[in-house]
C-alpha cells in the first residue's frame, strides 16, 4: 500500500489537493499534527474538490504517536537529500510504503531526517527555486511508485464517457 505523510502540514490547499491525489490513487494519507488549519475549513474541501470523503486518511498527535502506529518502508523528501527520487525501487506492492514530507516552511526536522540519510532523497530540480509545491511534491512521488508497480488496479481509461469515447 502506498502511504502519504504529511509532517505538520501549514497550508489547506496543498492538503486538499494531495487528498485528491490519494482518493485518486488508492494512498492512504497520515497527517502528523500540529496542522495549520482545520480540516473542516472551506478551502480544504474546495481543493479536494468534494473528494475528501473519498480520502483515507488518518490524524496523529505527533510523529512518535505515528510511528507507533505504522510498519513499513519509510522515505523521506527533502530537499537536502543527496538521492534522486527515482533511485528507489518500489516495485513491491505487497510492502507498506511510507512517503513523508515535511510542512512547507521548513521540511521535517533534522533530527528525524539524520538517523535515516539512507532514505532520504530529492526531485531534481534547477538551482532557481528551493522547492517545488508540496502537492506536486505528493503527487510526483505517487505516480512513480504507481510506475514501478504497473498503476496496481488503477482505472486505465475514463469511467464515465466509457473506453471508447474517443473512437465514437
Amino acid at each position: 500500500m502506498i502511504n502519504v505523510v504529511l509532517y505538520e502540514p501549514e497550508i489547506p490547499q496543498n492538503t486538499g489537493n494531495i487528498m485528491r491525489t490519494c482518493a485518486a490513487t488508492n494512498a492512504k494519507l497520515h497527517l502528523i499534527k500540529p496542522l495549520g488549519f482545520s480540516l473542516d475549513e472551506k478551502v480544504v474541501k474546495r481543493s479536494g474538490a468534494n473528494y475528501i470523503d473519498a480520502c483515507d486518511y488518518t490524524v496523529y498527535e505527533n510523529y512518535d504517536d505515528f510511528l507507533s502506529k505504522n510498519e513499513g518502508e519509510f522515505y523521506y523528501f527533502t530537499r537536502y537529500g543527496k538521492k534522486p527520487h527515482t533511485s528507489f525501487d518500489y516495485s513491491d506492492n505487497s510492502k507498506n510504503i511510507y512517503l513523508i514530507f515535511g510542512k512547507e516552511s521548513t521540511g521535517i526536522p533534522k533530527e528525524i531526517l539524520k538517523d535515516h540519510l539512507d532514505k532520504c532523497m530529492r526531485i531534481p530540480m534547477t538551482d532557481k527555486v528551493r522547492a517545488l509545491n508540496l502537492s506536486n511534491c505528493v503527487a510526483i512521488m505517487v505516480y512513480e511508485v504507481l510506475r514501478q508497480q504497473d498503476y496496481n488496479d488503477l482505472l486505465r481509461f475514463e469511467p464515465f464517457k466509457g473506453e471508447d469515447y474517443l473512437e465514437k
